[in-house]
């Protein structure tokens, strides 16, 4: 599986699955739009991937701000003149708490970073995209997609929903260009995604959910790795899935098959 030549675009590129993503893809032979809202991890992966003799373009941009976005597309233009790859990964968990403790800025914000900024980037990477085709990967995850036991994350498995959902209208309109749109479903991954998640009074929106032994059959209730999700992407990314395109992929060791 080789990618040389090929020019990717990674949001959400400075830590947990963009970054070992951007790292793989880089690996594989291509060079790398890196993109996130942190300059310190943007500039430390960036510089990675040069020691590993790829270019590397390093962005600085909130993936839900439309003149942010603009002004990476413009970089990007610049740099490279085209994509071929695109990882479509930034995203926030938001808040989880109940509905009636759910603001309604609380609802927004995960919307704009999550659906909008999920949006603004195929929006500007499409017409970059079309004379010569290639492949886009939107995070999505088990919420929303097949499972509905994470007390109080209303906001963020609806966003899940969500980007399954562009994925597929997104497949069928671009196929005539040879894009092709997938959407990736992660489990329990480690990553720093916990990080921003706010929880409020997530116990009086939770419903028993009594599993086996476990929580992930697969690794004796271990969390899948960056790394797992990164291999994923590379397939993805690759010729070798040429006829895959409107299709979610469940990578969470047969987590959300325990219901």
């Amino acid at each position: 599986m080789t990618l040389a030549g090929k020019i990717a675009l990674v949001t959400g590129g400075g830590s947990g699955l963009g970054r070992a993503s951007a790292l793989k893809l880089a690996t594989e032979g291509a060079d790398i739009a890196l993109l996130s809202r942190t300059m310190e991890e943007v500039d430390a992966v960036a510089f990675e991937i040069t020691r590993l003799g790829r270019t590397a373009l390093p962005l600085y941009a909130d993936i839900s701000d439309v003149s942010d976005m603009q002004s990476a597309f413009d970089q990007i233009t610049e740099k490279f003149g085209r994509l071929d790859i695109v990882f479509a990964n930034a995203g926030i968990n938001g808040t989880w708490a109940p509905l009636e403790d759910l603001t309604v800025e609380d609802w927004d914000r995960t919307m704009a970073v999550n659906l909008r900024g999920t949006f603004l980037t195929l929006h500007n990477a499409v017409p970059l995209m079309k004379e010569r085709g290639g492949s886009i990967i939107i995070t999505s995850s088990i919420n929303g997609t097949r499972t509905f036991t994470t007390a109080g994350a209303s906001a963020y498995s609806t966003t899940k929903a969500g980007q399954l959902a562009l994925a597929q209208m997104a497949a069928l309109e671009l196929a005539k260009h040879r894009i092709r749109v997938n959407a990736i479903c992660p489990g329990a991954i480690e990553s720093q995604i916990d990080e921003n998640t706010e929880r409020r009074n997530v116990e009086k929106a939770a419903e028993p959910a009594n599993y086996p032994d476990g929580d992930i059959p697969l690794t004796d209730g271990a969390p899948g790795k960056a790394e797992d999700v990164a291999d994923l992407v590379c397939f993805l990314a690759s010729d070798a899935s040429r006829h895959i395109t409107g299709t979610p992929v469940w990578i969470d060791g047969a987590q959300s098959l325990l219901v």
